[in-house]
């Protein structure tokens, strides 16, 4: 999959922040970056990276973090970066990347660095719903919790007191199956990654994996100046094609080609402050040698019926714990799911202190944003 991690050229990390490995979470050999690890005793927090990103992601708020007093750990996370151990066939064992387990890998890394608890987690993008598991069925472990860009709506239900009157099955739009019909047919970019093909159509793109990070990560950032989200309506392909085609394809277009038409230019490339060209160059020299087919994996087990029943030993359960949610107010990830948004505030968090949606910030709002974001992480911990 990849050469030894100890033969890589190390990562242009600031000072304060080191690369390490951890071995034996879960059969994996576990890269992680570290700030605040001069001082014993320090309280933890672990931070969750999303895709297609790594702990690199988290750069920019681990200082501050430790600075304000705290043990600050970001992992790559399986099927990621310099993380070793799992399986990059596609058909390989894909229960090994079901976000239940993505949790007991977190667990396991906190317990492997000595705590028995943390005193928070932070998730982003898809490191949220982890996250939001970590707090709902650890809350010993994990005492408070920020889910970053990605609301987490909860745990669907069992069908309750219904020896007498039995559930019935409630009608909803399949929007996987219905955006093909649409008079412009769409595709769903979940549905996308979940197949054979959407690894080799990044890795292997026409313009070259470094473009392709560049074109995908502006195209999603508060750069692109066509980013202003809103509540959808419903549930439905009508309402969410109303989304970029980075969200909801073209039907038959590869991500690579949906991104191409919105590259930046030249000069829009240089005058960009939050990831510049030395630092996309890490994402990029990470991607070429791994590809891409690790984080996707997470997004194939959303369609495994078996993987998602497996939820249902936590029905009814809510994270109690403190929470807060943060977003860039740029970002369509915040709507991409109608109803998330409000059912992650009114039900699913009973002890949310805060939801912040911030300017200047798309989906990437930690490397944005990070002044804004440092500041709201320390206040949330100091509460």
């Amino acid at each position: 999959m990849s050469p030894d991690p100890a033969t890589l050229p190390p990562l242009p990390l600031p000072q304060g922040i080191r690369s390490r490995y951890v071995d034996g979470i879960n059969g994996l050999r576990m890269h992680v970056l570290e700030a605040g690890f001069e001082t014993p005793g320090r309280p933890c927090v672990l931070l969750l990276h999303g895709f297609p990103e790594l702990a690199y992601s988290w750069r920019k708020v681990m200082l501050p973090l430790a600075q304000a007093g705290y043990h600050v750990i970001a992992p790559d996370q399986r099927g990621y970066g310099r993380t070793t151990g799992w399986d990059p066939d596609y058909d390989g064992d894909l229960h090994a990347f079901h976000l239940l387990g993505i949790a007991r890998d977190a667990l396991a890394l906190v317990h492997a660095f000595g705590y028995r608890q943390v005193a928070a987690v932070f998730g982003h993008d898809f490191g949220s719903p982890v996250a939001a598991l970590c707090a709902l069925i650890r809350p010993d472990v994990f005492r408070s919790v920020v889910l970053m860009s990605a609301p987490h709506p909860g745990i669907p239900m069992l069908p309750f007191g219904s020896v007498d009157h039995p559930a019935q099955a409630q009608a909803s739009e399949n929007v996987f199956e219905t955006l093909p019909t649409l008079e412009r047919p769409r595709n769903h970019y979940q549905w996308y990654y979940a197949g054979r093909e959407a690894n080799a159509h990044m890795w292997r793109c026409a313009q070259g994996l470094h473009a392709f990070l560049r074109a995908y990560y502006h195209h999603k950032s508060a750069d692109w100046e066509d980013n202003r989200p809103y509540r959808l309506a419903a549930r439905t392909a009508a309402e969410m094609a109303k989304m970029p085609t980075y969200y909801i394809m073209n039907l038959g277009e590869t991500m690579a080609q949906t991104v191409l038409p919105h590259m930046p230019s030249a000069t829009q490339i240089a005058a960009c402050r939050w990831l510049p060209e030395d630092e996309l160059r890490v994402y990029s020299d990470e991607y070429q040698r791994t590809g891409f087919q690790g984080g996707l994996q997470w997004y194939r087990t959303r369609f495994v019926a078996a993987f998602n029943a497996e939820f249902q030993l936590f029905a009814g359960r809510t994270i109690d714990v403190p929470s807060a949610f943060i977003a860039g107010k740029s970002d369509w990830g915040v709507y991409q799911w109608p109803g998330d948004f409000e059912s992650m505030q009114e039900v699913f968090c009973t002890n949310m202190t805060g939801v912040h949606l911030l300017e200047g910030a798309g989906h990437w709002v930690q490397q944005e944003q990070p002044e804004a974001v440092s500041r709201l992480l320390v206040d949330f911990l100091q509460q």
